[in-house]
This record gives structure tokens, sequence and C-alpha cells, in this order.
């Protein structure tokens, strides 16, 4: 074990170093354009702090070459963001929550994100704070500002293919501009096959006589596929920014077939194989309809409304111990509906606006888990915000409002909040800011775990839904002091979270031996995250490195149990400009963290890559998760007083893997006119237990 950790160490070093030594070698190639320091004017992103994020605006260079939205993100190295070009993912480093992509206020996927042409990007808006009318468990949102076509259009593909696994996307899209009007057109496929993904595992049951039951699980045989399609179409009428109107219609569909797994178990002195075979379908077509109006210099009012139907179908069976099999039939219907009033008056700027939404859903479970859940959720927002400026200190000041009618198979609830929140910058001078934010919001419960069905998970496991579940109370409070410059970039951050009354998870033991996990509103859990990021531009133009680092230290307070935990993350990268090509590296250690009494950790990621730009296609080559064979995906401990597991996944496709991306766009048009979008809203959530 001690000669793995050496290793595993080893190969991080060895992974920094061949970034290191690409990146400066390379550079040391291109005598012919290299100048002096005193002679190069300083080209770096310009980055604007403000109380709930910052606002960046890449170089030309950085949209240059870049082919695709995933591709300037992960040049403008985010904090606690872990952007992946070669899956087309952007997670969270620090487990706060999910990471909320738009595009001129849209929300927006992977589809949208490869059509995006960055070149056409005025600036990002990056909010570290958002607040509770951008969803449920959003912890950062990304908007990226556009610049858009009076007329011309654009035409373009985007392909990625793994060349060491059988896993790959590919999108092609359109827009056509003329005039007022804009029609956007666009198609992806994407898919995976592996047999690569295994797990390890060792529960230990303490049974009602004090006796402990032990089962070890190993994977030796495992499938993964899966195919997904997604097409929308767009139409916009904008009349200067005076005006905008937008409608677009989108479809989804997923299919992921037979997907399985064979064990080898040990249980005792016994010993046999069991199977594991799932399978999952789903389609959701999507109506949205937007309209802004600017009536005056200073007044606005935004609206949103968006219609989502989701139907899924999904099928599960197991037969350690005994055969288990059930079916799930699912529907969901949505509308999420917001109207924005703004007043840009002389003392602050003053917003108020109001949040709706409604969701349907009706899942039938069948075979040996039988439920009917139906469920009707609603809640109301209401909001109010002023934004001003005294002398040095910025200041936003706002209140929510909320009331949630929840009913569900005879169980219901009616639950009303009250949203304040805070935020102040001080520029202490031009280079240096202080900044603290603070706000109280209600989180949402799961919906899948408010059902009633009950699911057997294995021999010795179920997982039960409660429908009595109530939102929790969430206060949190952001420190922050930054120190920007032409060519640094750095800041020193403080957050604190406390969540009252949250669900954390609830073993029970029952008279027979089953041990039965559920979720129950509990104590407190509360989240300390201590962390530095600072960003450079060795070279202006030519070479930028970055790196972030801290600390996160847990503490879950259940009715029957205490768990706190504390862990150390960093990560780094390097850009390297170079003519044409262009040279990256990134590296981190992964995120650990504790939450309930499930400690877990997400594997640790590396990649190499080089690109070359020419006329209008961008090739590139990556190499993610070097030297490793057999990557370490996750890891997650149980630490019930009754129940104690230990799980390690792993996925050899995941592990050296090399891929290949080759994109193209051809795009002609006049000149360009800024058009944010102020309001989006989506939906995804089946609501299915799994």
């Amino acid at each position: 074990m001690h000669q793995n950790k050496i290793w595993c160490k080893m190969k991080r070093l060895i992974t920094l170093s061949i970034i290191m030594f690409s990146a400066f070698g390379a550079y040391a190639q291109d005598v012919e354009g290299r100048v002096t320091l005193d002679e190069v004017t300083v080209k770096a992103a310009k980055v604007v702090n403000k109380a709930d994020g910052m606002i960046i605006y890449p170089t030309d260079v950085q949209k240059r070459y870049s082919n695709n939205g995933y591709s300037i993100l992960e040049k403008l190295s985010f904090a606690n963001l872990r952007i992946d070009n070669i899956n087309h993912t952007i997670t969270a480093v620090d487990n706060r929550g999910e990471v909320q992509l738009r595009v001129d206020g849209v929300v927006v996927g992977k589809v949208e994100m490869l059509a995006l042409d960055p070149k056409d990007i005025a600036k990002i808006d990056y909010i570290n704070n958002p607040g509770v009318r951008y969803g449920d468990d959003i912890a950062y949102v990304i908007n990226i500002i556009t610049r858009r076509s009076e007329s011309g259009y654009t035409i373009g593909t985007d392909l990625t293919s793994a060349l060491t696994t059988l896993q790959g996307n590919g999108m092609v899209y359109g827009k056509w501009s003329r005039g007022k009007s804009e029609w956007a057109l666009s198609y992806g496929m994407s898919g995976y096959k592996t047999k690569g993904v295994k797990s390890r595992q060792t529960a230990e049951y303490t049974l009602a006589d004090g006796s402990v039951h032990i089962i070890d699980r190993n994977d030796v045989e495992s499938l993964r596929k899966s195919i997904a399609h997604e097409a929308k179409l767009t139409y916009n009428w904008a009349d200067s920014t005076a005006t905008v109107f937008q409608t677009s219609l989108s479809g989804a569909f997923n299919n992921a077939p037979d997907n399985c797994d064979v064990k080898d178990i040990t249980e005792g002195t016994r010993q046999y194989r069991a199977t594991s075979r799932n399978a999952d379908k789903s389609c959701s077509p999507v109506l949205d309809i937007y309209f802004f109006r600017q009536f005056t210099p200073r007044q606005s009012i935004a609206a949103n409304a968006v219609g989502t139907y989701i139907y899924t179908q999904t099928g599960s069976f197991y037969d350690e111990g005994s055969p288990y099999k059930y079916n799930v039939d699912g529907r969901t219907a949505s509308l999420l509906a917001e109207v924005i009033y703004e007043n840009r008056l002389k003392p602050f700027t003053l917003s108020m606006g109001v949040n709706y939404n409604y969701k349907y859903i009706k899942n039938s479970y069948q075979g040996d888990a039988s439920s009917l859940t139906n469920t009707d959720n609603n809640r109301l927002y209401g909001f109010a915000e002023i934004k001003g400026t005294l002398r040095q200190l910025r200041y936003s000041l706002g209140v929510g409002a909320s009331y949630i009618h929840y009913t569900q198979n005879g169980h219901r609830y009616n639950f009303g909040t009250f949203h304040p929140k805070a935020s102040l910058t001080y520029n202490i001078s031009n280079n240096v800011q202080l900044s603290y934010t603070c706000q109280m919001q209600d989180k949402v419960s799961r919906i899948a775990m408010t059902s009633d069905a009950m699911i057997r998970t294995n021999s010795m496991e179920w997982t039960v839904g409660n429908p009595d579940l109530k939102p929790s109370h969430d206060m949190e409070h952001r420190l922050q002091v930054s120190y920007n410059n032409n060519r640094l970039q750095t800041f020193l951050d403080g957050y604190f979270k406390q969540c009252f009354k949250p669900n954390m998870a609830h073993y029970e033991r029952t008279g027979d031996n089953h041990f039965v996990y559920t979720q129950t509103n509990q104590k407190e859990i509360d989240a300390l995250n201590v962390m530095a990021y600072a960003g450079y531009w060795l070279l202006p133009e030519k070479l930028q490195i970055a790196a972030n680092g801290g600390l996160f230290r847990c503490f879950n307070f259940g009715n029957d149990y205490t768990h706190c935990y504390t862990s150390w993350f960093y990560a780094c990268s390097i850009t390297a400009y170079l003519g044409n090509f262009t040279l990256q590296g990134y590296v981190d250690n992964g995120n650990r963290f504790l939450e309930g009494e499930s400690k877990g950790y997400n594997g640790a990621y590396s990649v190499v890559k080089a690109s070359y730009t020419w006329r209008d296609c961008q090739l590139s080559l990556s190499w993610a998760n070097p030297l490793d064979n057999n990557y370490k995906a996750y890891e997650n401990e149980l630490l019930n007083r009754n129940l104690y597991k230990h799980t390690i996944g792993y996925s050899r496709g995941n592990g050296n893997q090399v891929a290949l991306s080759i994109s193209w766009r051809l795009s002609r048009g006049g000149r360009h006119k800024a058009a944010e979008r102020r309001i989006r809203m989506s939906d995804t959530d089946n609501g299915i237990m799994k």
C-alpha cells in the first residue's frame, strides 16, 4: 500500500515535469518571435472583481486559439473548477454543488457550448456566490456574454474521439442572421462502450445479536454503454438592445441499454457469483419562450417561461442472495416562469421579480418494488434587490420570500422561508479589494428521496424514500481579499456554510437484520473552506500559469452521530501560446469530503494537451491521466455504527486516455452587437429513485 502511494505521487510529479518541460521547451524553440519584457505591451486578461464574483475579459490570443466554449474556459483557469475539454464537462472540485453554464443569460448544455465561437465573446461573468433564483444546489454560475451578427451565417462541426477506448461525441450546427432575425439549429450525439469500470467493496454488518457479518463484492466483468442525441431549434428577434424575443424547441433522447456487472461474492464461507443489470431510456422535449423590453434608458422588464416533459423507462435486476427485479415507468411535467423588473435610479439600481415553479411527477414502480408516486410541487418566490456605490464601497442588499406547497399520496406540507442577502466590496486601492457576502436560503429535498418507494440495494440493504422530508435552511458567509494587475490575479478566500435541519443519512437495522437507508431532517451540517488562488502571465500573451489550493473542513451533527473531517486540495495549470500551436497542462488531487455518514473521494485528474489552429480548423491531441492504466475514479467509506462499507471504483477507460479532437467553423457576417439575456431556467430532474 505504501509503495502504491509513492508511485501515485511519482506519477503526478512526472506529469508536472512533462507539462513544464513541454511548455518551456516549445517556447525555447520560438526564438524568432521572442522579445524582452520591457518591449512587450501587456495584454493579459482583464479581471474586474465584484461582490459575488468577477467579470473576465479574455485576451484576443485566448479567443483566437480556442475552438469552443469549454476550450476558452479551460484557458482561463477558474479556481475550484475542473474544466474537461475532452469529455466536455465542468465540475466543482470543492464539492459545494453544481456548475451552471449560461450564454447571454441562457442556461446551456454541451451542444451550445461546442457551437459557441470564442471570437464572439465580449466578457464572462463568473458568479461564485449565486442566489436562490439560479436554482437549487448551484454553487457557481458562468455567464458568457457574446456579440451577435446583424447579418451572415455560421456553420461548423466539433468531433472528439478517444483513441484508447470506445468513447466519442460530435455535433453539427448552423446559425443564420438577417436584419433583426436569427435562426439557429444544432444536433449533437455522444456515446461510449467500456468494459473497464469495476469496483471492489467490503461491507461489515453488525447484526442484532452483536455478531459481525462480512460480505466482499468484487467485480470480475462489467459493461457500460450509452448513446445520447440532442437537437435544438432557436429563433431570436432583436430590435437593437431595446426589445428581444426568443423561442426555442429542443429535444433530448438518452439510451443506456443492458449495462451489467458480474461480481464475486464472498459471504463467510460461502462463495458465489451475482449479476446486476440496469437499463435506462428517456426522452425530453422542452419549449422555451423569452421576452425582454427596455422601456426607457433606465427601466426594463424581462420574462421567461419554460415547459418541460420527461418520459423515462428504467429497469433493474440483481440476484445477490435471491433475484430482485423492478421497472419504473416515469412521467414528469413542469412549468417554470419568471418576471424581473429593473430600474436604474440615480443612487442605486432596483431589481424586483417573481418566480413560479410547478412540477408534476407520476412514477410507477412495478415488480419486486411496487409503488405509485404522484407528486405535485408548487413554489412561489418573490425578491427585491438594490445595488449601488458609496465612494470606495459597492453594496448589494436583497431580500426574498418563498412559499412551497407539496403533496404526495396523502402527504403534504406548506413551507415558507425568508431569504436575506448582503454583499459589500471595498476598494482599498486600485488593485486591492475586500469583499464580504452573506445570504440565507432554503434547500429543497431531492425529489427522488421524497417518494414513498422502497428498493432493495443488495441482499442486506434497502433504500426507502421519506415523503415527510422538509427543506433545510442554509446560511452562507464569504470573505475575500483580492489583488489584480495587468499580469497577476490573486485572492485569498474564506467560505463558511451552516445547514440547519438538513436532509441527512439515516440507517436503521430491522429485527430481521435488514439495513434500511433513508434521509431525515437532522441537526446541522457545517462546512469551512479556506483557499488561495494565483494566476500569472510569466510572458505576456505567451506563457500563463495558475494555481490554487486550500483546506476543507466539514462537521456533520446527526441525531445519533457526529462526524468531522479535514482535507487538503490543490490544482495547477500552465498554458503556452506558440503561434498556431497551444500547449496546456493541468493537474489536481481530486476532492475529499464527508457528508452525513459517507466519506468520499473523487479521483485526481491530470491532462497534457497540444492543439494546432489553421484558418477555420483546429486539431487537438490530449493525454489524460498519463501513466495510470487503472485509474482510481472514486473511493467511499460508510461510517455507520452498525454498517461499515469501503468501496473503491476503477475506470481503465479514463486512465492513460488519448483523445483526438477536430473542429471546423466557417463564419461570414457583418458588425456585431451585444445581446445579453437576463434570465433563464431549466428542469432535468425525473424524480426516480435509484
